[in-house]
């Protein structure tokens, strides 16, 4: 079976959106339990309760999970609350502790995606099971290796799949802690209608302030859910703290939330996802002219220690004259792309001026 044929059923238990809460690492059987209890009293759409019981971690001796006795906590939470239960998976080893835990949905992490021979173990380790399995972005922009993953799984008779889009890492600061690059989960979509793709806020994010519009914006463009690290006390929490929310935060976010109809498609369907990327790249855009003026400061304090005019006449007609070239070869305006690097030109100028009167 090709990729593109699988229609992927496991969602079909559940209402849209689905939901998936919990704390980012298991920390003890209390904190465990008292965060399902508080999502439960409040009535929020949360069908599957989600944990990390192994926490691969960038540096060693930071905490890299509480290990195999969680899994017993998320059985608890399952049999006292009702849960379904999530939680990622790494290595065979853990793949083997998951399901004698009884593991309701498994997913593989970034961490792992963006490894052929590690999605691969852990593929042979699932092969055949009928729980779902949910494939993270890798952490770099590559959707080749995000098909490769569910390409894998899928080889070892893996049929329940899903993604889960949480954005992609950057060496660059930004308001996101993992960039969006909604075209690449889109392409995906795109190619892949039949496969459920969730939204990571929490990862995309970085903090608790963007959570509901990353998610709406997510539901917006047809995505079928979401899964938002929950944590009764996320000030204590032992991993990813900025990032997490109490279970009330979680009840008044999903009740502010907007199902998108799926089946739309047509003009408002096709708009939203216009609109999306078009956000995306303006976003880019502006954290591009924000680097290219730290530049230009940069040129700026050289000019002035060296006593050099800021104007220089000759590296304008050289911008002008590339810009143009561009304009051409992708079809744009001439005088529109004049304009705009007119607008970068005389900011960089005045940003170089400020430098030459104040320091």
């Amino acid at each position: 079976m090709d990729l593109k044929e699988l229609k992927s059923s496991w969602t079909d238990e559940f209402s849209q959106p689905i939901m998936i809460a919990g704390p980012c690492s298991a920390e003890s059987e209390a904190q465990m339990l008292e965060t399902a209890r508080r999502i439960r009293e409040t009535q929020a759409h949360v069908p599957i309760f989600r944990a990390g019981i192994w926490k691969p971690r960038t540096k060693p001796n930071g905490f890299e999970g509480v290990g195999v006795i969680g899994l017993n906590w998320l059985k608890k939470v399952k049999e006292e609350y009702g849960f379904k239960t999530a939680t990622e998976v790494a290595n065979a080893h853990h793949v083997f502790a998951a399901l004698e835990a009884d593991v309701d949905i498994l997913w593989i992490g970034a961490r792992s995606t963006v490894n052929p021979f590690t999605v691969q173990e852990i593929a042979m380790a699932l092969r055949g099971t009928d729980k779902p399995v949910l494939v993270k972005n890798p952490v770099n922009p590559d959707l080749a290796l995000w098909i490769g993953a569910l390409e894998r799984l899928l080889g070892q008779d893996i049929k329940n799949l899903g993604v889960i889009h949480r954005g992609f890492s950057t060496y660059q600061k930004t308001k996101y802690r993992n960039n969006p690059n909604w075209q690449i989960a889109l392409d995906f979509k795109s190619q892949f209608p039949n496969i459920p793709m969730l939204i990571d806020p929490s990862h995309i994010c970085g903090n608790r302030t963007g959570l509901a519009d990353v998610t709406q914006e997510a539901l917006n463009v047809g995505y079928q859910g979401a899964i938002i690290e929950t944590h009764c006390n996320p000030d204590e929490a032992w991993s990813d703290a900025a990032q997490q929310i109490t279970p009330e935060v979680l009840a008044d976010l999903i009740g502010n939330l907007k199902m998108r109809n799926s089946g739309l498609g047509g003009f408002e369907g096709d708009m939203g996802r216009h609109r999306t990327l078009i956000s995306d790249i303006d976003f880019q855009l502006i954290e591009l002219l924000s680097q290219r003026m730290k530049i230009s400061e940069k040129i700026g304090k050289l000019k002035k220690e060296n006593d050099i005019a800021i104007f220089q006449p000759d590296r304008w007609k050289v911008i002008t004259e590339y810009a143009n070239q561009k304009a051409v070869e992708t079809g744009m305006s001439q005088e529109f792309i004049e304009k705009v690097f007119k607008a970068i030109h005389e900011e960089s100028i005045e940003v170089q001026n400020s430098i030459m009167i104040n320091r």
